[in-house]
C-alpha cells in the first residue's frame, strides 16, 4: 500500500521536532564515552515542572574544575549585600589603622575600577598603620598544583590583596622592559640567556630571575604573581599612595570601633568571576564571605556554613574546599550541581542572574562556542587537563529555560574535540526541546 506524501511529511515533522528520546540521548552518550574513552555525566532538568528530562550518570562524581565558582556564585549571593566591604578601619586620635577583608578588587585591573579605598587612604589625615586581619588559610589552596605558583591564574591568597597579587612586566620591540607597578623593580636580576625569553621567581620569596632568550618575540608579556606578607603589603600601600605607611607588629582588637568601607557592587566582582573564569577573584570571595560570616578570613568556614544551611539538601553531597575550582580534591555530580543552579534560578532574577554568565557565541569563556543568532546557553565552564564541564541554562528553540550539567573527565583528546561533541549534543537538545 502506497503511503500519501503529505502523511510521510507529517510523520517526519513529528519525528524531527519531537524531543530526543531517552534512548537515543543514551546511546549517543555511550558512543560519546567510547569515543573518547572517558566518563561523561549529563542531567537535564526542567524547573518550571520541576521534573527531570534525562540523566546519565548524573549520580556520579566528577572533577568540577571551575563549576566549583557556582558554589562560590551562591555563597556570596548568601552573604554578601549590594557592595563588596573592602576595608575594616579605626581612628584613634591621629592615626587609622585598616585592616583587609579579603576583598579583590582593590587596584586589580580585571574588575570594575572603583577609587573608593585609594581615595579613602590617600586623603586621609594622620599616620596609617597596617594591622593583618586574622588569615587562617593557606596562601595556595589544597589540591592545587604547587608548580602552577609562577602563573597569574594561581596567584597566593592574602588578606589585603592589592593589584591581583601580581605585577606585569612588558618587553618592547627595543627590548625594553616595563614593570607595572614599578615598586617590583627591584626584585629583578638579570640571568643568562636561554634559548627562549622567560621570568622565573623564586618560591619562597619575591626574587625574580629574567632570562633574555636568544630568540625573543617581538614584544611579551608576563603577569608574576608575588608573595605577599604584611611588610609588603604595608610597602605597596606606601609606594602607590605616594605617603607613609607602617605594620602594627602586634594584632589590634577594633571592636566596636571598627567601621567598613564599602567599595565595588557585588555583582561586578561576580560577573567577573563567572563570566571570565576568574580564579583569584573565587578566592578571595571565599575569604571575604568567611570574613563576613565570622571575623575570620578562613575558607572553610564559609564551605562549612553553606553546607549546613543551604546546601544540606544537595542529592549527593560535594567535596568542596576551595573557591576557585584549581583543586583536585574537588568532586561533585551532575544532578547536585543541577539543583544548584535551581537554587539561584529561583532566587534571583533571571535578566541579573544571566547577565552575570558566560553567554554562548558573546562573552567570557565560550565567547567561540555555542554561536547562534539568538544566544541558548548561558552558564560556567570548568576546565582543567583531562576534565572539562559545563552548565548553567538551555534555552530552546521553543522558549523553554532548562537547566544542564554536561562533565566530561579523564579524557585524553584535545579539549577542543570534548568542545565540538558537546556542542552538537546541545543543539540537538536546543532544536528538539
Amino acid at each position: 500500500m502506497k503511503v500519501p506524501a503529505v502523511v510521510l511529511v507529517s510523520l517526519w515533522l513529528a519525528v524531527a521536532c519531537s524531543p530526543v528520546s531517552k534512548n537515543r540521548l543514551t546511546k549517543t552518550f555511550q558512543s560519546t564515552e567510547h569515543k573518547f574513552q572517558h566518563h561523561a555525566g549529563f542531567v537535564l532538568h526542567d524547573p518550571a515542572a520541576k521534573k527531570t528530562l534525562f540523566s546519565y550518570n548524573g549520580e556520579r562524581y566528577f572533577t568540577p574544575a571551575s563549576n566549583t565558582k557556582i558554589f562560590t556564585l551562591f555563597t556570596a549571593l548568601k552573604v554578601l549585600g549590594d557592595s563588596v566591604p573592602g576595608l575594616h578601619y579605626v581612628e584613634r586620635g591621629d592615626s587609622l589603622i585598616i585592616s583587609g577583608t579579603g576583598d579583590p578588587s582593590f587596584l586589580y585591573p580585571y574588575s570594575f575600577s572603583n577609587p573608593v579605598v585609594y581615595n579613602f587612604l590617600k586623603n586621609a589625615p594622620g599616620d596609617i598603620y597596617y594591622a593583618e586581619s586574622v588569615f587562617n588559610a593557606t596562601p595556595l589552596g589544597p589540591g592545587w598544583a604547587w608548580s602552577d605558583y609562577l602563573y597569574s591564574y594561581s596567584v597566593e591568597r592574602s588578606p589585603f590583596p592589592m593589584y591581583g597579587n601580581f605585577f606585569t612586566v612588558s618587553r618592547n620591540a627595543q627590548k625594553k622592559l616595563t614593570v607595572i607597578p614599578p615598586y617590583f623593580k627591584k626584585y629583578f636580576w638579570l640571568a643568562d640567556s636561554t634559548h627562549r625569553s622567560e621570568i622565573l621567581r623564586e618560591i619562597g620569596s619575591n626574587r625574580v630571575d629574567y632570562y633574555p632568550g636568544k630568540t625573543q618575540r617581538l614584544t611579551e608579556k608576563w603577569e608574576v604573581p608575588f608573595k605577599p606578607n604584611p611588610v609588603l603589603v604595608a610597602d605597596l600601600l606606601s609606594d602607590t599612595l605616594k605617603r607613609n605607611v607602617r605594620v602594627l607588629a602586634k594584632p589590634v582588637v577594633m571592636g566596636s570601633a571598627r567601621q567598613t568601607l564599602f567599595t565595588v557592587p557585588t555583582d561586578s566582582v561576580l560577573k567577573t568571576m563567572m563570566e571570565q573564569s576568574d580564579n583569584f577573584i573565587a578566592e578571595q570571595l571565599l575569604l571575604l564571605c568567611a570574613q563576613v560570616l565570622t571575623d575570620t578570613l578562613e575558607p572553610e568556614k564559609a564551605i562549612q556554613y553553606m553546607m549546613q544551611n543551604h546546601l544540606a539538601d544537595l542529592p549527593d553531597k560535594p567535596v568542596w574546599v576551595d573557591g576557585s575550582g584549581l583543586s583536585r580534591y574537588n568532586l561533585v555530580t551532575p544532578r547536585s550541581i543541577v539543583t544548584l543552579w535551581g537554587k539561584i534560578y529561583a532566587e534571583v532574577e533571571r535578566e541579573r542572574l544571566f547577565q552575570l554568565l558566560a553567554i554562548g557565541g558573546k562573552t567570557g569563556t565560550i565567547r567561540n562556542w555555542y554561536k547562534a543568532e539568538v544566544p541558548y546557553i548561558y552558564g560556567k565552564t570548568g576546565t582543567l587537563s583531562n576534565n572539562h564541564s559545563l552548565s548553567g541554562y538551555l534555552v530552546t528553540k521553543k522558549g523553554r529555560t532548562l537547566i544542564f550539567c554536561f562533565m566530561n573527565s579523564n579524557f585524553t583528546a584535545p579539549v577542543n574535540e570534548v568542545r565540538k561533541e558537546m556542542e552538537n549534543i546541545l543543539k540537538q537538545i536546543r532544536d528538539r526541546y
